[in-house]
């Protein structure tokens, strides 16, 4: 009895262990086949850590190769949830939150998400890095990235833009050519030991491709005096905004661009939306009697006025419909060309009224007006020209002056240069070469062919007129030392909510070029609401003159005389 119970239970142990074995197998073969790719995913997340590689993005340059926009290295703060404790987790919220100035609630969100990588901060400081370091956290790591920096500043912030924490363009040229600055990000997976701990071996690795390098058009000495300049503008007459535009008169190439207010781009979050916008190209406004060299310009064009034919200007009263139009000081009969020179509204008018809406509006639109330049910023508008069917009956008396249209400070830019280089209106732009890390040039932006706006015969009558406002008339004040200079005073209300003309409120604006004769630069200021004094000739037209002047002399310093005359010779022949 004992010996058969004995044996029973020998054969319960023995089929109970097979019964078991071939359970494992089961299990083993279930595994091997059906789990297998499940579990070594899962073996990889652990062992295994992707994370992506940032290009580097591409250098901006000024013409001379100077840095405008360069990349910095910096390190960012990573986190590992999924091998962290809760204990563990309010260490770092405890430590690292002071330390980055981080909400605690942030950081406390990102650390309970089941992940195995997770952004904490992006782009530290070094110090921060250092002292992160210190802390000697579980989960915690830095990669080594790069940070968009801008070694000048303030300096032409509008144009440049700036670039987000991902790399990628968020205004001005940064986000125009984005594209090309970017680059295209690479990947590694590196290898972690069984602590999780990150191991400086890889597994696998794609190497991003860097971005591509801008060669800009601006010149940093110019954009340094412009900005100067139209600084001390803005501060002495208090006003609400300025714009300076400083362009090559044959091929559009714009040599310095500033705005005000304006921001530092390496703080960009700092910056209000008022000093982000490029308002040489996004801001609106009537001209003034800057817009009568669009007037002027036609009339000699047409043949429907020569300089020494006079204009009675009615001791600056003159009825137009239901409007009385009427003059910034009483004039009697004056030439045609002293109606420019003096900048008289109701001899523009007169003039205007002798070419006719059709004729003055064909102009307008040869000049630019009313439609985008092409410039290669973003945002910009086409401004407001108005066919003649809906013209009413004042506006033969109020285009003209550079009422009831709307236009921007590069629109003006273009407009004046049609002048300067003898007739054509040339298309501006800011890039003229994009470029690899080896310097092999891989796009280059060539001056296009200008239309013909005037004959280069009218171009040097209206030059020699616009020379006599800066010797003889309102823009006195323009003068340059040295060289001689042609150029346009303006002095534009402003409009009101209610649709009225402001009488506390204008615009202040100066367009000219020089040398007159041989030009070498032509300048746009604007400044918005100055005070206490508002005339063009007060307040814009010195800024002309000091940036013209230094300019100037800095070109001719730059370029000799021999080389310099030939570049002149091969832009007319473009």
């Amino acid at each position: 009895m004992y010996i058969s119970n004995y044996r029973a239970r020998n054969k319960a142990v023995f089929l109970f262990f097979l019964s078991f074995l071939f359970l494992c197998i089961g299990r083993l073969f279930y595994i091997q086949f059906f789990r297998s790719a499940y579990l070594a995913t899962i073996a990889r997340k652990q062992h295994n850590l992707f994370v992506e590689l940032e290009p580097l993005r591409g250098t901006i340059f000024d013409c001379n190769l100077k840095p405008q926009a360069i990349n910095l290295p910096a390190d960012s703060l990573f986190a590992s949830p999924n091998e962290l404790s809760d204990k563990e987790k309010e260490a770092i919220i405890l430590k690292v939150s002071p330390l980055l100035d981080l909400n605690p609630a942030y950081v406390r969100d990102r650390l309970s998400r089941k992940k195995s990588f997770i952004w904490i901060a992006r782009k530290v400081t070094p110090q921060q890095a250092d002292q992160i370091k210190k802390l000697k956290l579980k989960g915690l790591g830095l990669i080594r990235e790069s940070r968009r920096s801008y070694p000048n500043g303030f300096m032409e912030s509008q144009v440049l833009g700036f670039a987000g924490l991902d790399n990628s363009g968020l205004e001005g040229l940064e986000m125009y050519y984005d594209r090309y600055l970017r680059g295209e990000p690479g990947w590694a997976v590196y290898l972690r030991d069984a602590r999780q701990k990150k191991l400086d071996l890889w597994e696998k690795m794609v190497l991003p491709k860097d971005g591509l390098d801008l060669v800009l058009t601006i010149d940093e000495v110019i954009q340094f005096i412009a900005e100067r300049e139209l600084d001390k503008a803005y501060q002495t007459y208090r006003a609400r905004a300025a714009t300076i535009i400083v362009m090559d008169p044959y091929t559009g190439a714009i040599l310095a661009l500033a705005n005000r207010p304006t921001f530092d781009p390496n703080h960009a979050n700092r910056a209000t939306k008022d000093e982000i916008r490029n308002r040489a190209v996004c801001d609106l406004f009537e001209p003034g009697s800057v817009f009568k060299i669009v007037t002027a310009a036609a009339a000699l064009e047409e043949n429907k006025v020569s300089e020494e034919d006079r204009f009675f200007c009615e001791n600056g009263s003159y009825r137009v419909g239901p409007h009385i139009l009427h003059d910034h000081q009483p004039h009697g009969w004056l030439t045609f060309r002293q109606v420019i020179e003096e900048s008289s509204n109701i001899g523009t008018t007169k003039v205007a009224q002798i070419l006719g809406p059709d004729a003055l509006y064909h102009y307008i639109k040869l000049f630019g007006f009313g439609q985008k330049t092409g410039v290669d910023l973003p945002g910009e508008i086409s401004g407001m020209a108005k066919e003649p069917r809906f013209w009413s009956k004042v506006s033969i008396g109020a285009i003209p002056i550079g009422q009831e249209v709307g236009v921007t400070s590069m629109q003006l830019a273009s407009a004046v240069s049609a002048i300067a280089n003898g007739g054509e209106y040339v298309r501006p732009y800011i890039v003229q070469e994009i470029r690899d890390k080896h310097g092999t040039v891989i796009r280059e932006f060539i001056p296009e062919p200008g239309r013909k706006v005037i004959s280069a015969q009218t171009a040097d009558r209206a030059r020699k007129i616009l020379t006599g406002v800066i010797e003889e008339g309102t823009g006195k004040s323009a003068k340059v030392k040295g060289f001689t200079a042609a150029g346009k005073t303006g002095t534009a209300q402003k409009v009101e909510p209610n649709g009225t003309y402001s009488h506390s409120k204008f615009v202040a604006s100066f367009i000219g070029f020089a040398p007159a004769e041989e030009p070498l630069v032509a300048i746009v200021v604007c400044v918005d609401e100055p005070r206490p004094y508002y005339f063009g000739g007060v307040v814009a037209a010195p800024v002309f003159k000091n940036v013209a002047g230094d300019t100037i002399r800095y070109l001719k310093a730059k370029l000799p005389t021999a080389e310099r005359v030939a570049l002149n010779e091969d832009k007319r022949a473009r």
